[in-house]
Order: C-alpha cells, then sequence, then structure tokens
C-alpha cells in the first residue's frame, strides 16, 4: 500500500515538473538559447532525479528480497527442529515399547517357568501326599 502512494507521489511530481516546463517556457522572457539551456538542465536534473529513485528502490527491493530469504531460512530451520523433535520422540516411544515387551516377555517367561517347575513338582510327588 505505501509502495502505490510512493509510485503515485512520483507520477504527480513527474506531471507536475511537465506542466511546470512547459509553463515556463511558454511564459519565459528569455531568448531560445536560453529556454533551451533550461530545458537541458531540467532534463538533465529530471534524470538524476530519477536514476537516484531507481538506485533507492533497487536497494529497497534488495533488502526485502533479502529479508524474505532470511525468514525463509528461519521457517526451515525450525520445520527442521520440529522434525528433528518428532523424530527423537518417535525413537523414544520406540524404545519404551521395546522395553515393555521386552519386560512382558520376561515376566510371561517367568511365570510359564514357574508354571512348569510347580508341574514337575506335582508330578514328581507320590499321590498319597494329594489326599492328605
Amino acid at each position: 500500500m505505501a509502495e502505490e502512494s510512493k509510485s503515485y507521489g512520483l507520477a504527480w511530481f513527474l506531471a507536475g515538473l511537465g506542466i511546470g516546463a512547459i509553463i515556463g517556457i511558454l511564459y519565459a522572457p528569455q531568448s531560445g538559447r536560453e529556454t533551451r539551456e533550461d530545458i537541458a538542465q531540467g532534463a538533465r536534473e529530471g534524470t538524476e532525479y530519477l536514476r537516484t529513485r531507481t538506485r533507492q528502490a533497487a536497494e529497497s527491493v534488495g533488502a526485502m528480497v533479502d529479508k524474505g530469504k532470511q525468514q525463509v531460512a528461519d521457517f526451515a530451520g525450525r520445520g527442521r527442529e520440529a522434525v528433528d523433535r518428532g523424530r527423537a520422540q518417535w525413537e523414544e516411544f520406540v524404545e519404551r515399547g521395546k522395553n515393555l515387551v521386552a519386560d512382558q516377555s520376561a515376566r510371561v517367561s517367568a511365570a510359564v517357568e514357574a508354571g512348569r517347575v510347580t508341574y514337575q513338582q506335582v508330578a514328581a510327588t507320590p499321590p498319597e501326599n494329594h489326599d492328605a
């Protein structure tokens, strides 16, 4: 929005410069040669003004591009950090799952072994002790 008002301001300035030059030519009490010199001087000043404004606009655009690149780099860095955090959490969850499965497997193995030992003990004892 601010850029539009600047371009409109520049357009109105140039229009005013042209109208002023025309009025100055029509009402100037100078000779033709002096008038031509004044017109040439005005043209040189206008050209220099346009060069300056063009250089300033190019610098402004360059600064905006640099700022945009920096923002993209910041966003990409934040994205990488989020992905790395997610990956670390995933790896932690997987490790917890492995540990849980190993723990449960050990418990089941211990229960099976206890059942086997108990069965062997019961099977090895004589039947008369069962009734007592």
